[in-house]
């Protein structure tokens, strides 16, 4: 018996060694692996992040693009600089490549959405960038809402809500108001159901709302005189003679809007206030501070009798003495407020010039100086698109903006620039037998796209303009940074200039 017993417990004592030694080899259990899981709250393309609650979507773009007779030329086709004299040795195209990403994160709370939101540009662009790089980079869109409230660099509260959605290829274009790079603002959005919201907001009029001042009485920039500050400024000191110094006040804008299904509408305001610096020095006074304001309205109408993705677009601005909420865009990087154009380079050519500017005084001190005589300015905008089929869409548009001075205001900026009045053009010299200082521009285009796969378009964008001066007489050159010989004598008259702009899209 003992024995027995003594082989039973020998043979369990060996199964518990070899279990043992069996559950040494094991592997031990892993942790539990946390994929990335698909977040269907705000749309496609969002995931949540690996622990935690809030869901990131990352995208951005590859821009590819030629441009023929425009305005990414160069030093301005017909945006005041030097390409628009007509010179031989003038852009007659250009051409850039951009890429962008962004970073949108959402997260759920009591208080609603809380969301910030990131995008950041390099361009190279033909003529600003240099051979081994010298790229411009540039962060456009970077802002947090979080209830009701919007902090940081955003589209405009002046602008419609589909100002980032128009069917055209932009440079060039007028268009009213633009921000395509977004304003620094401080706003508060509140909804009242159905589509129907109203918002305040503080904004910076740097760089795209102050279009700057000129006092006659000194020294101011001239047709096709070449703008001396770096590529990409923008703002104070955009050009030479902007009687602009500081910023005191930020824009007030507000708005009310509606969004539904058969599309939206819009009325906005803002006010825009308007100082200078001194009349020559710290001694001499200056100006009085007064306010301008700009007014607005659209509306959009979506999926059209004419097929389904169509869609019409209009808008309308009135400003006084905030002229760039009416001649948006980013002019100033290569014409400095300025519009100009010639025919040609030639023994009678003619030529159309004008400015864009908040207003203009005169003086040198504060015993013969004047107030600032605000400008007026209007535009209106329309905008169609027809989808073909789902590949294939084409959209016809325009625009008429114009801009004036007043009787005193044009005066004395004519007066400036003539040979009789103050020292201004230092490229050139006015001889106006008659006319304002009133300047238009009329615009027609049309862009087809096609979209061979997702996320994939191809796009040919042309653009009619017709700049409408109201001077009468002629502008002679006296320098040869105009691009024009010392001596030629251009008689003024209307303009018209035919772009076609070429563009590559990758979305993603």
């Amino acid at each position: 018996m003992k024995t027995i017993k003594g082989l039973i417990l020998g043979s369990a004592a060996s199964i518990l060694a070899i279990g043992g030694a069996q559950a040494a080899d094991l592997p031990v259990k892993a942790k539990a692996v946390e994929y990335v899981k698909v977040c269907s709250l705000y749309g496609a393309g969002f995931y949540y992040i690996p622990g935690s609650d809030t869901c990131v979507k990352i995208g951005g773009a590859i821009r590819l693009e030629t441009t023929l007779n425009g305005q990414a030329s160069g030093n301005g086709n017909w945006y005041g600089g030097a390409d628009g004299s007509q010179a031989f040795g003038a852009n007659w195209y250009g051409t850039r490549t951009r890429f962008n990403l962004n970073v949108d994160t959402r997260t759920a709370t009591e208080y609603g959405v809380l969301r910030a939101f990131g995008d950041m540009k390099v361009d190279f662009t033909r003529g600003t960038s240099g051979i081994s790089g010298g790229t411009i980079a540039e962060v456009d869109y970077v802002f947090i809402q979080f209830a009701g409230f919007t902090l940081g660099k955003a589209v405009s509260m002046f602008d419609p809500q589909w100002i980032l959605s128009k069917p055209t290829i932009s440079s060039g274009f007028q268009a009213g108001s633009n921000d395509a790079t977004g304003i620094p603002q401080l706003a508060y959005t509140a909804s009242f159901g159905n589509g129907v919201s109203a918002t305040i907001s503080a904004e910076d009029a740097q760089p795209y709302r102050t279009a700057g001042l000129v006092n006659t009485s000194a020294a101011f920039i001239a047709p096709f005189q070449a703008n001396v500050l770096p590529a990409g400024t923008y703002g104070l000191g955009n050009f030479t003679g902007n009687a602009v110094s500081g910023d005191h006040v930020p824009d007030i804008v507000g708005n009310i809007r509606i969004d539904q299904a058969w599309g939206s509408a819009f009325v906005s305001a803002a006010g825009h206030e308007v100082h200078s610096t001194y009349y020559t020095n710290a001694d001499s006074g200056r100006p009085e501070t007064t306010w301008g304001y700009a007014v607005s309205g659209g509306f959009e109408l979506k999926n059209l009798p004419t097929g389904a993705g169509d869609s019409f677009k209009l808008e309308a601005t009135y400003a006084k003495g905030a002229a760039k909420y009416v001649w948006g865009g980013t002019q100033d990087t290569s014409g400095a407020g300025r519009y100009a154009r010639a025919s040609g380079n030639s023994a009678g050519s003619s030529m159309a010039f004008g400015y864009v500017l908040d207003g203009v005084y005169s003086g040198t001190n504060s015993a013969n100086g004047t107030g600032i005589s605000l400008s007026t300015a209007w535009d209106v905008s329309a905008y169609y698109e027809h989808y073909w089929n789902p590949k294939w869409r084409t959209s016809l548009y325009g625009n008429y903006s114009t801009i004036d001075y007043g009787a005193g205001g044009s005066a004395a900026l004519i007066a400036a620039l003539s040979a009789g009045g103050a020292t201004a053009g230092v490229t050139g010299t006015l001889n106006a037998t008659g006319g304002s200082m009133k300047f238009s521009s009329a615009q027609v285009g049309t862009k087809t796209a096609w979209q061979p796969v997702k996320d994939l378009t191809f796009s040919a964008d042309f653009l009619y303009t017709r700049l409408d001066q109201n001077l009468v007489g002629t502008y002679t050159s006296t320098s040869a940074v105009s691009g024009a010989p010392s001596g030629r004598q251009f008689t003024l008259g209307d303009q018209n200039i035919y772009q076609l702009q070429l563009q590559a899209l990758r979305s993603f």
